[in-house]
């Protein structure tokens, strides 16, 4: 079964959305299951695992709701606040929803690259463990290192890497992403998503060329039982289709075996997300 594990829904509001700015102009509209059914459908993707766009606990109940209606989401990656005393009893009554199978916080949108390791924050990790949670890591490339001290703490914890840690693709640069992202890869409870390549490199001028080192850098670090392919739709949109991302995304897998390839593309999903 293929599974992309990375999409968001929204109904457009640009206050809500402050995020999609100028240069995201093509997203500036709705997207909903109707929406990404056709484009899932056109692929053989079989379903889909649906990650927060904001940071409230409406949009967790939103999500749970969609996927209780909606067959093909399979899963959901909520939000809830990690750093409040009540996150505990949140963290209760959202996982008495069965599709509920991680959560996030926008890690990347924080003053503070450290933020990662204030204790409150990691006092909030410890309690997803109690409801057979994941955690989805979103963060940029520079704060890899506070992230692998981390991950380090939560040795228990399954974590999962959105977006290969935002490398800046589009500059071409290497270092240190490729040593920090090798080195988090040494932990084995981190899964990595091969998802938002596309919107760190040029929008209208990315190549197979450019991002096929990212990829191969990833694949050897992680190897394809830890590897998962996500579109991050509809906000790989202002870059490429889905189904052009689907396609590249298989175009790399297509030379490793057969088990190897159903792994990237649903396997390692169903695995890290307990589909």
């Amino acid at each position: 079964m293929k599974i992309d594990s990375h999409h968001h829904f929204w109904t457009y509001d640009p206050v809500e959305y402050g995020w999609i700015d100028d240069s995201l102009q093509a997203i500036r509209r709705d997207f909903l299951p109707d929406h990404l059914r056709a484009e899932i459908a056109s692929v053989g993707v079989a379903g889909v695992v649906s990650v927060q766009a904001r940071q409230n606990l409406v949009e967790t109940q939103w999500l749970l709701d969609f996927a209780a209606h909606h067959d093909f989401i399979k899963g959901v990656v909520g939000w809830v606040e990690l750093v409040s005393p009540q996150v505990g009893r949140e963290l209760e009554r959202f996982a008495a929803r069965p599709k509920l199978k991680s959560v996030r916080h926008v890690v990347q949108g924080e003053p503070d690259d450290h933020f990662i390791l204030h204790a409150d924050f990691n006092r909030g990790i410890r309690e997803l463990k109690k409801y057979s949670l994941t955690y989805d890591i979103l963060i940029l490339e520079r704060q890899l290192p506070p992230t692998i001290q981390f991950v380090d703490a939560h040795p228990d914890q399954v974590f999962v890497l959105d977006h290969i840690a935002k490398p800046r693709i589009q500059d071409g640069v290497f270092a240190p992403w490729r040593q920090n992202i090798c080195e988090l890869a040494k932990r084995p409870n981190v899964y990595c998503k091969l998802s938002g390549m596309v919107t760190e490199a040029g929008f209208a001028t990315w190549t197979d060329g450019q991002l096929r080192p990212y990829f191969e850098t990833v694949l050897a670090a992680f190897g394809p039982r830890r590897l998962m392919f996500g579109s991050d739709w509809p906000v790989c949109l202002v870059a490429c289709g889905y189904a052009r991302w689907h396609q590249q995304v298989s175009a790399w897998v297509a030379e490793l075996s057969v088990d190897e390839q159903a792994r990237v593309l649903g396997g390692t999903a169903v695995e890290a997300y307990n589909l």
